[in-house]
């Protein structure tokens, strides 16, 4: 068995995190700066080395990119799939406030609430209901 914990490298992850507890009811449980590291460079030292968020039961880690550039691919969705609607449209438009709605929430052919849009920070989210 194993467990998949998508890992996010930011431009800001402190303000990153920061939208998606609000957007999914979650919290920061850690965060490490580089100044913990032996070595980091003095510009370096306030950003975000590791930071651990809790939300919706599952993990979410992320991380300042440091001096790269992030770059978001079009090759990969994160996919959220509720039992209730209530709690998927709302997790939907928390996502997608300050983004782009690439496929509205609603009832879609198969049966299922589906929805999809790019949050603010570049990511591509599917939020979907339970058939």
């Amino acid at each position: 068995m194993a467990t998949l914990t998508p890992y996010f490298y930011s431009k800001n992850a402190r303000e990153q995190s920061g939208f998606y507890a609000k957007a999914l009811g979650g919290e920061i449980v850690s965060l490490r700066t580089f100044a913990e590291m032996p070595g980091a460079d003095e510009s370096m030292k306030d950003r975000v080395l590791h930071l651990e968020l809790h939300a919706l039961g599952l993990r979410f880690f992320m991380a300042d990119a440091g001096t790269e550039l992030v770059e978001r691919g079009n090759g990969m969705d994160l996919t959220l799939d509720f039992k209730g609607e209530e709690e998927a449209r709302r997790i939907f438009e928390a996502l997608s406030e300050g983004g782009t709605v690439i496929m509205p929430f609603e009832r879609m052919f198969w049966g299922t609430m589906f929805g999809r849009l790019e949050d603010p920070f570049g990511v591509t989210w599917q939020i979907s209901t339970e058939a």
